[in-house]
């Protein structure tokens, strides 16, 4: 089994596939490690070798994944909310930050519907 950056990569997967399941490594990271390492990307992880394995694993210790990268996205959060800049604002509010509309959408930001009662009309 495969254990880079802290990660079980899966045994079955290709090494293209299984590269990305480290967080930060996309596709077209993961193809870019394997071409410049002289690796196959069909190859699946549990037929890498040992030299393999340790050529992929420095590769990855030059780019910044997973706990490093996690912490400066949130960094990153944190100075925007602190600076009180717009996206700021609508990350401690918790709305979308882009420029979607919010009248009928945006349930992934809001969370689920909080129902309010109406009013009744007053008779005249």
């Amino acid at each position: 089994m495969a254990r880079i950056a802290g990660i079980d990569l899966p045994k079955r997967k290709r090494g293209v596939i299984g590269l990305t399941y480290i967080y930060g490594i996309g596709r077209s990271t993961a193809a870019k490690i394997l071409k410049d390492n002289n690796i196959d990307e069909n190859i699946k992880v549990q037929d890498w070798n040992d030299d393999q394995i340790g050529l992929i694993r420095e590769s990855v210790n030059s780019i910044k994944v997973e706990g490093q990268l996690r912490s400066e996205t949130q960094l990153n959060i944190k100075r925007l909310m602190d600076i009180g800049c717009y996206r700021g604002i609508r990350h401690r509010a918790g709305l979308p930050l882009r420029g979607q509309r919010t009248k009928n959408n945006s349930r992934t930001r809001k969370g689920r519907r909080k129902t309010v009662a109406n009013k009744k009309k007053a008779t005249k």
